[in-house]
């Protein structure tokens, strides 16, 4: 099968497809032709069951970060492949885990065709109400698979925690003296954080 074809088949980008042949990466034998068409040794052996449709949910809480994203989508899409599932969907989105009005998570969670919605850590879906949307997802027949139940970094948590300081000093303070009085809430937060790690 041609890469192309078999991009299509796996339901990922041919550009990805093309990267993984380049790493060595493709979960399938390939070779290439004198003409430098890759030909991948891959066949359907049985139509794939409906109940193995995923979809794919990457987050990352800021647009610096964007190489993430491409990094923990790619990871999602070879442990589903890995899995036997079909990718039928692909959404990345940029955004904190405490924004509760993320367009993307929203459109895939009314969206329909698929049954298994996989994300790298729990935090990337939600930072809390977790447990209800897997319940909720249940409920519709889709199954929330959480590739690693390990925590998740330090750097997000500060970042969401900044968010709730910003969020919280600006309801006191209003507007104006917020950003000051977050600045200053903040470095007393490193403050005594450096004190507990050196005791």
């Amino acid at each position: 099968m041609k890469l192309p074809d078999y991009a299509k088949e796996l339901g990922i980008s041919y550009k990805t497809a093309w990267r993984w042949w380049k790493a060595g990466k493709l979960p399938h034998p390939a070779r290439q032709t004198e003409t430098g068409m890759v030909i991948v040794d891959y066949q359907r052996a049985e139509p794939i069951r409906t109940s193995n449709r995923a979809a794919i949910y990457g987050r990352i809480s800021s647009s610096e970060n964007k190489d993430d994203l491409e990094r923990q989508t790619e990871r999602l899409i070879q442990y589903s492949i890995a899995k036997g599932y079909q990718v039928v969907k692909v959404v990345k989105e940029v955004g904190s885990g405490l924004n509760d009005n993320r367009k993307k998570l929203e459109q895939l969670l009314v969206d329909d065709g698929y049954d298994i919605l996989v994300v790298e850590h729990k935090d990337r879906l939600a930072r809390f109400g977790v447990n209800y949307i897997d319940v909720l997802l249940r409920k519709l027949g889709i199954k929330l698979e959480i590739v690693n139940l390990a925590e998740n970094g330090k750097d997000e948590l500060m970042q969401d925690l900044v968010a709730i300081i910003t969020l919280f000093a600006a309801r006191l303070y209003g507007q104006r003296a917020a950003k000051r009085q977050t600045e200053k809430i903040i470095s007393e937060l490193l403050q005594w954080s450096d004190r507990n790690e050196t005791s």
